[in-house]
């Protein structure tokens, strides 16, 4: 399993149009081959930031298949006039301890 990370930084004033939006958007990124599950949480230091955590069975279903899908492109024209800056995505793997 893969965790995909990522920092939404949304514009100051968004915030209502950003979580409306998301709800929308979720159920694309929800139907993708390899996708297990997902949450969003809002900062509370920081009342615009945001960070997205979703769980993957490989790094692939995220990189190859979600992001070069056409419901990528529905994605992306809900949620990334959203951000500044743009987030940075990163990927984590379990440590076994």
């Amino acid at each position: 399993m893969i965790l995909e990370v990522a920092i939404l930084d949304v514009k100051p004033g968004q915030n209502e149009r950003f979580e409306s939006a998301f709800k929308k958007a979720q159920s694309i990124i929800s139907s993708m081959p390899g996708y297990l599950n997902h949450q969003l949480q809002k900062c509370l230091e920081k009342q615009d930031r945001y960070i997205l955590l979703v769980n993957w069975e490989k790094l692939e279903d995220h990189t190859q298949g979600f992001r070069k899908s056409p419901e990528y492109q529905n994605w992306k024209a809900l949620l990334h006039h959203f951000y500044d800056p743009f987030p940075e995505v990163e990927h984590y793997s379990l440590v076994e301890l």
